[in-house]
């Protein structure tokens, strides 16, 4: 068909193709960390378009000519959108588009002044729920895949002085080769539901800047790298330390090693250093904690310290605001985690915001991070595999300088086949080379045949997660004494799931469902199991809040996983809460 066809766009399936090539990735990624930035949160447009006419008949191209001045009619207004929040979710904002799926295109404008000559200018998207495709002044600059990770895009050329159009196209269609695939056990959030920036930076910045105590406590390493394969001399300084280093670059990258001679972090005390990595006219600032975290034999050593990890999962899904987290929700979690008795919290089944780490090193907690490789990924899938292992190199970056974060994880409840063990073992060994100073472990599943703690994966992990829900799904407590004596995993297990539902208010003696009754005799039974089990290092309880799901309909849970400790208002805490609190206090430190 002719280019100026004006019904092209109506035959047109491969109207995509051309933005696809453009995505980014971690290597392109750029911490914010302290650095001075243009916020663009607050009132965007949107516009929903469940059919891709935007793509299709290319609304990013068009100008802003009005409505009464246009030679033919369009299918497209920008002030036609909706006036909404950014970031927010768009399931929350009207009723009707509670479970929307598809594109919808967020839209506004900004003013810009170029500076220096050399200056980039870096736009940095906290995350965008599932794919993004990015257009300034109707120019594409860049996509992205993967709905809880950041990414950054060098929008410099694209920028002009004066004002400026900003557009991002986001989607959050469910698809089997996505990770994760279209089934999952947590609502399917859209829009642009992080913070949103444009950094100015130097024509060469650090891109990356690493700060880690090395296996015996008595070094520490700092790592820089930068945008371009320059040789120069970085600086790095730590004044609580009494620390001013100079950095030896060449080809853009450099490293030193020094005696350390600070405080180690730990959850009794979250000791962190102001440390500022500086090169040319680029400076990054971090509060870093410094320590070590190993596995031997069955257990897991902070700074050598045998460690004994209690605690919970967690999701990102509030009442109010869906899957934005802010800093008050996070502090509010923590504190409760804290008021459990716990130290220890699994991220829940994808990177959560930024700033969870980050106040986890405040506040003295440890975290498993992991990304969605849920359930039946499609294994076999070498572009799946691509998307998967690029959201692991991005919480990676991101999260590279948090002590609270302890263990990276691959996958969770995935059959033991063989394409999954191949995915998995590749996620397992990119994980060492993006971080080699961190676990690996992923959430298993028991082999059935043997009736024990046997995954193929194990090779290759660190740390075994195992999901179980003897009393629950399983009615009978045997099972679990018998998979714990027939395992002997030679590696520290992390029970990573366990729990069972129950509405608040629900009552009931005996082994009644959905009381709360039965969900704290639940408990009381697992971890008298549990505690008992040397190999067992830790429990992360099936989990902290009730949250939204749509695959649970029954009375009791209506759209809800009922497994909560507290409910879905984050304020009425179950009976189960108070056991778990007594059965923590008792277990073995």
């Amino acid at each position: 068909m002719a280019a100026d066809d004006p019904f092209h766009h109506l035959h047109d399936e491969d109207y995509a193709r051309p933005y696809l090539s453009g995505l980014v990735g971690a290597e392109t990624y750029v911490p914010v960390n302290g650095r001075p930035v243009l916020s663009l949160a607050g009132d965007w447009r949107l516009t929903l378009d469940l059919f891709d006419e935007g793509l299709r008949q290319r609304w990013f191209a068009l100008d802003e000519t009005l409505p009464s001045q246009w030679p033919q009619p369009r299918d497209y207004e920008i002030e036609a959108g909706e006036l909404v929040p950014v970031p927010s979710c768009w399931n929350l904002l009207k009723p009707e588009w509670t479970y929307f799926e598809g594109a919808a295109w967020y839209t506004r404008h900004l003013d810009w002044l170029r500076g220096p000559a050399g200056e980039r200018a870096i736009l940095n998207i906290g995350a965008a729920n599932y794919a993004a495709f990015i257009f300034v002044n109707g120019r594409y600059v860049g996509g992205h895949r993967g709905g809880s990770t950041p990414f950054s895009l060098d929008v410099t050329d694209a920028l002009q002085d004066g004002r400026n159009r900003l557009q991002v196209m986001v989607e959050n269609r469910r698809s089997p080769v996505r990770v994760p695939m279209q089934h999952i056990d947590w609502f399917n959030y859209g829009g642009l539901y992080r913070e949103i920036s444009l950094m100015r930076l130097p024509a060469a910045f650090i891109r990356g800047a690493r700060a880690v105590l090395l296996p015996g406590g008595r070094e520490a390493r700092f790592a820089i790298v930068l945008s371009e394969a320059v040789d120069t001399t970085a600086q790095v300084d730590v004044p609580e330390l009494g620390l001013s280093l100079s950095v030896l670059i060449r080809g853009g990258r450099g490293e030193a090693e020094i005696p350390f001679a600070g405080q180690t972090w730990s959850p009794e005390a979250p000791r962190l250093y102001n440390v500022r990595f500086a090169c040319g006219a680029d400076q990054v600032d971090e509060r870093i904690g410094f320590r070590t975290v190993e596995a031997r034999g069955t257990e897991i050593l902070l700074n050598g310290e045998t460690l004994r990890l209690k605690g919970v999962c967690v999701h990102e899904d509030d009442l109010a605001l869906g899957k934005v987290s802010t800093e008050a929700d996070v502090r509010r979690r923590f504190r409760h985690v804290k008021e459990l008795g716990g130290n220890f919290l699994r991220l829940s089944h994808y990177p959560h915001h930024e700033h969870v780490a980050r106040i986890a090193d405040e506040m003295g907690l440890l975290l498993w991070a992991e990304i969605p490789v849920y359930w039946a990924i499609a294994f076999d899938n070498p572009d799946t595999y691509a998307d998967a292992e690029n959201q692991l190199r991005e919480l990676i970056a991101r999260d590279v300088n948090r002590a609270s974060v302890i263990l990276w994880g691959v996958g969770n409840e995935n059959a033991d086949t063989d394409a999954r063990l191949s995915f998995m073992a590749r996620l397992a060994e990119a994980a060492r080379r993006a971080d080699p100073t961190r676990l690996v472990g992923a959430a298993c599943l028991i082999n059935r045949e043997t009736f024990a703690i046997e995954d193929r994966l194990a090779e290759h992990l660190d740390v075994i997660g195992l999901n179980e829900y003897f009393g629950w799904y399983e009615p009978d407590f045997s099972g679990l004494d018998r998979l714990l004596a027939n395992s002997d995993p030679g590696k520290p297990v992390i029970v990573s799931e366990t729990g069972a539902d129950a509405l608040p208010g629900h009552r009931g003696a005996g082994r009644i469902l959905f009381t709360e009754d039965w969900q704290a005799e639940f408990y009381r039974q697992q971890v008298r199991r549990l505690a008992a089990t040397p190999y067992v290092a830790g429990i992360a309880a099936w989990l902290l809040y009730d949250f939204r799901t749509e695959r649970r309909q029954t009375r009791f849970q209506k759209g809800f996983n009922r497994k909560g400790l507290i409910a879905e208002d984050k304020t009425t805490r179950k009976l189960a809460f108070w056991a778990l609190s007594e059965l923590f206090a008792e277990w073995r430190s």
